[in-house]
């Protein structure tokens, strides 16, 4: 794999550190704003905000740069962006910060996507896009764990001086690593939005949105469940967390490996898996070593997925691919809204903490669905030119 692809997996290894971690030191955000935890959680709410329109509005207006001029955009961008929050005096500013440090996310990860896949083989191209978003599951191992203890320990802006730190040294790993690529050929707004005529890219992005909303729907309330069904103590929570951590690493490598195989049967399995894992998780999780296994399988079979569907969009976005990879990242955070607020839902009508991971299941069988129409019409098409010569 090619050197260049270490300089993204740390952009996304900070990326991923700064989503995350906010939920590990929001009690200490909160205590140093004077403000509840509740009123905290906007800094994770304006974030995911920050996303969500950042992802299509920076992406289209940076359309016509070279491309490693975009990377090195967007984690400067995210790099300013952390530092302001770091240093905000209040929550007001915090919040405004968390959605500007969110802004280049999608973008970040739209056009790393697009670089990635042109680095290598065609054969390899999911492969190595899985090797960028390593750095985004390894955040779930290594840094979001560490960060939460650097911030109980000394205190919140110093996990995010942190951050800032790893923008910086991802700034250089981009610009030292990654190659010029030159302005991308034929270029355009009205290129890139014509993508969204087909409707391939909508079910994708459906796909994503209604499938992958399963694994937020349970992760969203899996603290909860550890501690109040399962029986453990809070403390041993971060090692579980860290645990899902690793399930997320390689089914994000593997998921990659099965793409370039056979893209479209590895997604059906990859959705029917996560199905069935979050299915069980309404039993096992009032076992300690059953939901120790269970939240393992749910990050490798949930995170199996990331690398098919961006993958998948680039393939049906034809030669403008940058603002459709990038709406991605868009819908991944949409999912997590919309798995979050149906997890509660069912919650807050008394069906109990486990409720969500059926939900959850639901959610990933209509992904499935989504996904097999998807599927049906490649095979249309595929057979209409037989068709016509017949």
């Amino acid at each position: 794999m090619p050197v260049a692809l270490l300089a993204l997996a740390i952009g996304a290894f900070g990326i991923g550190t700064t989503e995350f971690v906010m939920m590990g030191v929001l009690p200490q955000a909160a205590a140093d704003f004077g403000v509840s935890i509740p009123s905290a959680g906007y800094l994770i709410t304006a974030y995911a905000l920050g996303v969500v329109v950042g992802a299509p509005l920076l992406t289209a207006v940076a359309v016509r740069l070279p491309r490693k001029t975009m990377l090195l955009a967007m984690m400067a961008l995210f790099t300013v962006g952390n530092l302001l929050f770091a240093l905000s005096p209040n929550q007001e500013l915090g919040v405004l910060f968390r959605f500007v440090a969110g802004l280049p996310h999608g973008a970040f990860f739209g056009a790393g996507a697009v670089v990635a896949s042109s680095l290598v083989e065609p054969g390899n191209r999911a492969k190595a896009v899985s090797m960028m978003f390593l750095g985004l599951t390894l955040a779930n191992v290594v840094g979001v764990p560490l960060g939460t203890l650097l911030g109980q320990q000394v205190g919140w802006r110093a996990t995010f001086g942190v951050v800032v730190l790893i923008g910086l040294l991802a700034l250089a790993a981009t610009a030292r690593l990654v190659p010029h690529q030159g302005r991308p050929a034929e270029a355009s707004l009205r290129t890139e939005l014509a993508a969204f005529r087909r409707p391939q890219v909508w079910l994708a992005l459906a796909i994503v949105t209604i499938g992958m909303g399963g694994v937020f729907a349970s992760l969203s309330y899996v603290t909860p469940m550890l501690t109040d069904v399962a029986g453990y103590a809070p403390h041993n929570v971060t090692v579980l967390l860290a645990l899902a951590g690793v399930g997320m690493t390689i089914g994000n490598l593997l998921g990659g490996r099965l793409a370039d195989r056979a893209l479209m049967p590895s997604l059906y399995f990859a959705l029917f898996a996560l199905a069935a894992v979050l299915a069980v998780f309404t039993l096992t999780a009032h076992s300690k070593i059953g939901a120790a296994i269970t939240i393992f399988a749910l990050g490798v079979t949930g995170f199996m997925i990331g690398p098919m569907m961006q993958t998948r969009i680039m393939q049906k976005a034809g030669g403008a691919p940058s603002l459709v990879s990038a709406a991605v990242q868009s819908a991944f955070n949409i999912a997590n809204s919309i798995g979050a607020y149906l997890g509660g839902l069912v919650i807050a009508g008394g069906l109990g903490l486990v409720a969500p991971n059926l939900v959850g299941a639901i959610l990933s069988v209509l992904g499935l669905s989504i996904a097999a129409v998807s599927g049906a019409l490649d095979r249309r098409a595929v057979a209409a030119p037989a068709l016509a010569e017949a």
